[in-house]
């Protein structure tokens, strides 16, 4: 497994990380605990240090804590969300920052996720949403840097909001942040276009989200793809867009000339090639995935004649929207 620094922080993590979204059971339906507990075993001890979840994601917190407790996993680092007070995904604009992370929500919610992860620390607290109308507003920076200073938390992070990698550019270069966690895939290459550069110039680690681009990126979607009755995939993958993407992934795999077994890894790495990219994190719900997943992590890059195939592929739209 490689590692990479977590931008100025002082800590390096594996570049492959553990995306904990899917084992909460909120939104993604069909997980169950023991097999996520596997899984995190095996990615752990295939050099996986990286684990990223979220007070909004259902029992995730619950899961990689006892994990960690079960499994006494040293070294590895834990990163947490806090939802907005308001409760409103992505964060919309003109919404004053009081409305969305007032210092004692922010301090609660951080004391709710140390509780139900029984953790003493995380290593990186992010905010789930944001925006750079709040820079230089509201008291939510003292509250972190108060939170740094009682040891409860390492560093700070925002999760940038979702298709709008502009949005997180002004804090970036305010040099308050730590981290930003983004949409980065195949399909979704605008973060490489002025965040990226950003991050590398402040020093600021990236934490990838959505590299397969919610599974579209396995292959595994075709028009036939059903999924578990209220699974949230229902309205991201609705109307047309699964034959939408199995048009474009067909065209993917045949410009590279490769199987659709193989694009998971090569989708990986796409994200990896990016010198801004500290770590990306995946959706391992299986001892399979979690194998599958940390073997990209080998020091073998794309070619530039790859690259520039999976250049050409860029599809930018907005699934989380209705269909």
């Amino acid at each position: 497994m490689e590692h990479r620094s977590l931008g100025r922080t002082g800590m390096t993590v594996s570049e492959i990380g553990y995306g904990a979204w899917g084992i909460g059971g909120s939104m993604w339906l069909g997980a169950q605990e023991d097999e996520s507990l596997r899984a995190l075993a095996r990615a752990v001890e295939l050099g996986v240090d990286f684990i990223d979840t979220a007070r909004g994601y259902g029992e995730s917190e619950r899961i990689v804590g006892r994990f960690l407790r079960e499994h006494s996993a040293d070294g590895v680092r834990v990163a947490t969300k806090v939802p907005p007070k308001n409760m409103q995904w992505p964060a919309p604009s003109g919404i004053d920052p009081a409305e969305a992370y007032p210092g004692e929500h922010i301090r609660a919610s951080l004391e709710t996720s140390l509780r139900e992860s029984g953790l003493e620390a995380f290593d990186l607290l992010q905010f789930h949403v944001w925006s750079d109308d709040w820079v230089g507003r509201g008291d939510w920076l003292e509250t972190v840097q108060a939170l740094k200073a009682e040891g409860k938390i390492r560093a700070f992070g925002v999760s940038i909001n979702d298709h709008q990698p502009g949005n997180g550019v002004e804090l970036v270069r305010s040099g308050v942040v730590d981290s930003v966690q983004v949409i980065y895939n195949v399909f979704h290459q605008e973060p490489a276009e002025v965040l990226f550069p950003a991050c590398v110039e402040a020093g600021v680690g990236v934490i990838v989200r959505v590299a397969l681009d919610e599974g579209a990126l396995t292959g595994a979607i075709t028009p036939e793809t059903t999924f578990p009755e209220g699974d949230w995939r229902h309205g991201y993958f609705g109307g047309d867009r699964r034959q939408q993407v199995a048009d474009h992934v067909r065209a993917l795999v045949d410009d590279l000339g490769i199987t659709v077994d193989q694009l998971p890894d090569v989708a990986l790495r796409f994200v990896l090639a990016q010198e801004a990219v500290s770590t990306v994190i995946v959706g391992m719900r299986s001892v399979r995935n979690a194998e599958r997943n940390a073997a990209t992590s080998d020091g073998r890059p794309l070619s530039p004649e790859q690259l520039e195939v999976l250049a050409r592929h860029r599809w930018e739209r907005n699934f989380y929207t209705p269909a």
